[in-house]
């Protein structure tokens, strides 16, 4: 065993001592995401103080990456009817906000603006036309796709509350009905009926499932028993004309584009749809 003065003396005999070798470790590449801004239909008027978006005019969302495509991909994830509600999760930058608790039209924006980021405004897509009922190709302008603007409320017998709610005036019944604004867990509950009405072989009934999610009271009566009785004994005409009211008070995009039939040569607007190559664009 060497010491320190042989150390010292192998030294200055002119051996130069072992250099220690330090190891380099390669430092991974930094990508910032870029993130946008997306207007709000709602404009958060809607949501309880404790929301995060409470009157706030937008959201902010991060660009698609490869990543948000292997949600959108995963088998287990579209077998579970999750892969969109994941994805628009995972983009949206604050994370106190739950997807599920969006108002629809309000979702509907980031979905609109997320495809948009991902894959551009151009969406190719199979049109049914309503006139001669063939299926043709068509391409839709995404980018097009505006913010409903607010109706006037007096003119449709409606008043809005406080809590975010509308009155509704049904003279024909001299009855208040109040109604909200279905968010994404309300869309997510309504499709879980129909699947197991579906499943069951029983009668799908989505008007009636669809008001009571809508209606919160009649006359000031909450009891979910009432509301139930109440809806299934409504006029068809009276249940028709608060459909077509929430249809205009709900705060949405636009999705109706000019269509040109190449079968009929038929004119007109169709909705976007919302079909399976929405976030799978032909390559």
């Amino acid at each position: 065993m060497r010491n320190n003065e042989d150390r010292t003396r192998a030294v200055a005999g002119g051996a130069s001592p072992p250099v220690q070798q330090v190891q380099q470790t390669e430092q991974p590449l930094q990508f910032v995401t870029p993130t946008e801004f997306v207007e709000l239909p709602s404009k958060g008027k809607y949501y309880p103080e404790s929301h995060p978006l409470h009157n706030q005019d937008t959201i902010e969302i991060r660009h698609m990456t490869a990543k948000d495509e292997d949600i959108l991909t995963s088998a287990a994830l579209l077998k579970k009817g999750i892969a969109i509600e994941r994805f628009l999760q995972n983009i949206v930058v604050d994370k106190r906000i739950k997807v599920s608790d969006l108002l629809i039209g309000d979702k509907n924006a980031v979905v609109i603006a997320s495809r948009i980021t991902g894959y551009g405004a151009e969406y190719q897509t199979s049109v049914t036309c309503p006139s001669c009922g063939a299926n043709v190709e068509n391409s839709f302008d995404l980018g097009a796709c505006e913010v409903n603007e607010a109706p006037d409320y007096s003119e449709l017998g409606v008043t809005p509350t406080i809590d975010g709610t509308f009155m509704v005036r049904l003279d024909s019944m001299n009855i208040n009905v109040e109604v909200k604004l279905l968010t994404g867990r309300d869309e997510t509950i309504l499709s879980q009926l129909s699947e197991r009405r579906r499943k069951k072989k029983l009668p799908e009934t989505p008007l009636t499932d669809q008001m009571r999610q809508l209606i919160v009271s009649v006359d000031g009566n909450d009891n979910p028993e009432y509301i139930s009785s109440f809806i299934e004994h409504m006029p068809a005409r009276v249940s028709r004309k608060l459909r077509t009211i929430y249809s205009k008070i709900v705060p949405n995009i636009n999705m109706n584009q000019y269509f040109v039939c190449d079968n009929c040569g038929h004119e007109g607007e169709v909705g976007v749809p919302f079909g399976a190559n929405f976030f799978w664009p032909k390559q």
